[in-house]
């Protein structure tokens, strides 16, 4: 072999290194921040019931930021009285939590607007699904897409499934 042969077999060697590399420590990046986890949010522990649940907490918008600041994982309910489809939906919240075993938090609207989850749910009533402190998904008033979900139990519960790991 001549000196150029090993120089070309030297450089591709040192490519190749650079490109595991590369892989190397996106794959690690992946797996320390969560991009493997899986995509279904795991509540925190007390948020599952020993006995009957079936009763929303209250929240306000202190206690959620500080959920929110501690990275809790959680449902919220956004709640309005007066209102027909929120009555359905606080029905549904009541059903799925002695369903699941969960407890889920019921957070006046007018509170969700002097909150950050308001830059998620602009309009009431609304499920938001917060992961790690992070809004994850909700489910929006004001579209046509979520529509079945606020008049179908079952569509409820479906939506809920998508979304949560239950233990």
């Amino acid at each position: 072999m001549s000196e150029d042969d090993y120089r070309n077999g030297g450089v591709l060697g040192v490519v190749v290194a650079l490109v595991a590399l590369l892989i190397g420590g996106v794959l690690f990046v992946g797996v320390v921040s969560g991009w493997f986890d899986d995509p279904k949010v795991k509540l925190d522990a007390e948020y599952y019931c020993k006995e009957t649940c079936g009763e929303f907490m209250e929240i306000n918008t202190f206690s959620y930021n500080e959920l929110i600041a501690d990275k809790k994982s959680f449902v919220v309910f956004v709640d309005q009285g007066g209102c027909t489809m929120a009555d359905k939906l606080r029905k549904y919240g009541d059903d799925y939590m002695r369903e699941a075993g969960i407890r889920i938090y019921r957070m006046m609207f007018a509170d969700v607007k002097e909150s950050s989850l308001y830059e998620s749910v602009k309009y009431y009533p609304s499920v938001a699904i917060i992961s790690r402190g992070k809004v994850v998904a909700w489910l929006r008033a004001d579209s046509d897409d979520d529509a079945m979900v606020y008049n179908d139990y079952d569509q409820f519960k479906e939506w809920m499934a998508k979304y949560l790991q239950l233990e």
